[in-house]
């Protein structure tokens, strides 16, 4: 008889880790062997990611039904893990950043930078989301009527989840309009929605990465070679300071980091639960706000995780704790090991099924170049304004997140300020804070959008205000120099 730990089906989560661990060490192979991967700074989540896609969709996908091993069953539950770990790992990540002690820099800014952090990253938003809705609009009215209902509009609004959020809120929000149910209880969602958002967070990546590095080199006359991020990533940070607890003492200092972010995403969920049996209250919030809460989960986790240090900073004011626990370092290397995991999750995870009418590819196509071309633009001009000190600098991290994660940011960031001797870094953090208050609009209408057309198009003419309002009070506060 076979006991339950002999089981092959009981080691199911195991063997998915595993098949991704492949495809990252693979992918890491494929990058450093290839000088022109190399060079663009894709990372190589993306890269095994890509890969892993390949096989899944060209080689495991055509042998269903013809292998005992392999069937839509299996596949679908593979996906099923894919969505977790893209789900889950995005909050965790957030709550690495969140719980990072601050840093000081050789550029002082002001304490209201932190505002306009968050003002240049919404604005980035509400111009990415303008030009998804608005493409999308005029093709569905014109040559692509699939698109002519309320999901389908909305899935313009996926440009700036996809590019500005990553794939876990790509992911989200891809799910929300795909399984979309209007007021009378009628399945309304768009076809592929999950795949189509996750596709556009994949383009992303290559705007970020490839895109990123032509901007630095033609513009900039930065030569890129992407070899410092790679040297650098060991001494970016001392692993161990004097008022910290060592590295190996009655629980080791990497448990207590993960403890802390374990806790924080606990108490995260208890948040969430909350705030989710409040709204239910009322049926009609729930229906508005109830997607939301549970799709943003890194934002709650971001606040909790800023929460918890601000008290630890009251607690050490107080010498009622007398060291620092959280590590900079040790938080620096588990957010790139869940972001690392969340974006070749993520990208396996397509479908491509469902990107294959033409309209769905064209409009795709269209929306991407347009929306990286021109976030582009933006970003040169508005950091020349706000980040006139560090500007290379700040476009490089700015740019890198506005269209890919953090972590091509900080990639890009390394090129140009490898010794992190600017703000620039602690701008993505202290910006994603603020754009939470700034960028709450936001959030209402991607759950507003999808009702109908008329709700789709307000949605579009409402981001074009808000654009405007920001982009104006960021030049009146800084004006040229």
């Amino acid at each position: 008889m076979v006991s339950n730990y002999e089981s092959l089906a009981t080691w199911g989560t195991i063997i998915y880790f595993a098949l991704l661990g492949i495809l990252l060490l693979t992918g890491n192979v494929i990058r450093r062997k290839v000088p022109i991967l190399r060079k663009s700074l894709l990372p190589t989540a993306v890269i095994g990611g890509l890969l892993g896609l390949i096989i899944k969709e060209a080689i495991v996908r055509p042998l269903t039904g013809y292998s005992w091993w392999i069937d839509e069953a299996q596949i679908d539950k593979f996906n099923m893990f894919l969505n977790l770990v893209t789900y889950h790992t995005i909050a965790i990540g957030f709550i690495a950043m969140g719980l990072k002690v601050n840093e000081k820099f050789k550029i002082k800014t002001q304490r209201a930078h932190s505002y306009y952090n968050g003002m240049v990253i919404v604005t980035s938003y509400l111009l990415q989301g303008i030009i998804g809705i608005g493409i999308t609009a005029i093709l569905a009215f014109t040559i692509f009527p699939v698109f002519k209902t309320g999901p389908g509009l909305a899935t313009g609004i996926l440009l700036p989840f996809g590019f500005g959020q990553g794939p876990g809120q790509a992911n989200n929000f891809g799910i929300v309009y795909e399984n979309f149910v209007n007021i009378e209880g009628v399945l309304t969602g768009f076809t592929g929605g999950q795949s189509y958002g996750l596709a556009i967070s994949s383009m992303g990546f290559i705007w970020a990465c490839i895109g990123g590095v032509i901007y630095l080199n033609k513009v900039y006359r930065k030569k890129v070679t992407g070899e410092e991020s790679e040297v650098r990533l060991t001494s970016v940070q001392e692993v161990e300071s004097p008022d910290e607890i060592p590295v190996a003492e009655s629980i080791d200092k990497l448990t207590m980091q993960i403890v802390l972010i374990i806790v924080v995403y606990g108490v995260t969920l208890l948040t969430m639960y909350g705030l989710i049996q409040l709204a239910s209250l009322s049926p009609a919030i729930l229906r508005l706000v109830g997607s939301l809460i549970w799709g943003f989960n890194f934002i709650f986790g971001m606040v909790i995780a800023l929460l918890a240090k601000k008290f630890f900073n009251y607690l050490r004011s107080k010498n009622w704790m007398t060291r620092q626990y959280p590590n900079n370092y040790m938080l620096n290397r588990i957010a790139g090991v869940v972001f690392d995991f969340m974006v070749v999750a993520s990208i396996v995870s397509i479908n491509i099924e469902d990107l294959a009418s033409p309209a769905v590819w064209i409009t795709f196509f269209l929306i991407t170049t347009v929306g990286g071309l021109a976030t582009m633009y933006y970003l040169h001009k508005i950091t020349k304004r706000v980040y006139h000190q560090y500007e290379l600098p700040a476009f490089a991290s700015m740019y890198g997140t506005m269209t890919g994660t953090a972590s091509t940011g900080i990639a890009l960031l390394r090129e140009v300020d490898p010794y992190y001797e600017t703000p620039a870094a602690t701008d993505l953090v202290t910006g994603t804070t603020t754009a939470i208050i700034f960028g709450f609009p936001i959030l209402l209408l991607a759950s507003f959008a999808p009702n109908g057309v008329t709700q789709a198009l307000i949605t579009w003419v409402v981001l074009v205000i808000l654009y405007i309002l920001m982009v104006w009070f960021l030049l009146k506060k800084n004006p040229k120099r």
